[in-house]
């Protein structure tokens, strides 16, 4: 079946009127997942909602590159237990940053807030949809992609996404005041709306400001 969907990330919000399709949703908050997760699923789409905690904009400059060796922590306890299904979230140069914390060497950091676009969501697990296994989703977008916002001395802050299967001929939309809102709407309350039910993969990784 040639499907056509898409997804989101990071208060980005996506929906197929084409298929049957599922949720995703990036969250931010603030503290400290490896990922695993069993059963491979038939989907047919996807439909990426996220929420994301924004704080204050900052005048930002870029760090010097300092030469340094790159160490990746992967999340633990309660944070590892969120990351499930196998969902990837790919940025350029780093790429799969899945359950880990984002380290600052090679101004990670810095360019997640700065300079990269929304990142290449994959769901490997897809028995059906290539796009969705592959990343390159497309699809109507209801929310944009807004980078990841934490201030300085705030501590790390999660990012999460959940994916989500759109019930059958359901159609998914926003009201006027959740699409200028930018996210600071309650997620559940969303998910019970649409009747989307528990996630079928999700993950998230944590970040702090490059300078703290």
């Amino acid at each position: 079946m040639d499907e056509k969907c898409e997804g989101m990330c990071l208060s980005h919000l996506i929906t197929s009127t084409f298929c049957k399709s599922l949720a995703i949703s990036p969250t931010a908050c603030g503290i400290k997942h490896s990922r695993r997760c069993q059963g491979r699923m038939k989907l047919l789409g996807a439909v990426l909602l996220g929420a994301v905690l924004l704080s204050s904009p900052a005048q930002l400059s870029k760090p010097e590159e300092q030469p340094q060796v790159c160490y990746f922590d992967v999340l633990s306890g309660r944070d590892s237990r969120f990351c499930r299904g196998e969902l990837q979230v790919i940025y350029p140069d780093v790429g799969d940053v899945s359950c880990i914390y984002m380290p600052k060497c090679h101004q990670y950091r810095w360019r997640i807030i700065r300079d990269w676009m929304r990142p290449r969501v994959r769901f490997p697990q897809a028995d059906e949809g290539a796009e969705l296994r592959s990343g390159d989703i497309k699809g109507r977008v209801l929310s944009d992609y807004i980078r990841p916002t934490p201030t300085p001395r705030s501590g790390y802050h999660r990012y999460q996404f959940r994916l989500y299967r759109q019930p059958a001929n359901a159609t998914i939309a926003l009201t006027r005041e959740e699409s200028i809102s930018f996210f600071r709407w309650p997620l559940m309350k969303f998910v019970k709306k649409y009747r989307m039910g528990s996630p079928v993969a999700a993950t998230q990784f944590l970040t702090k400001h490059y300078e703290d």
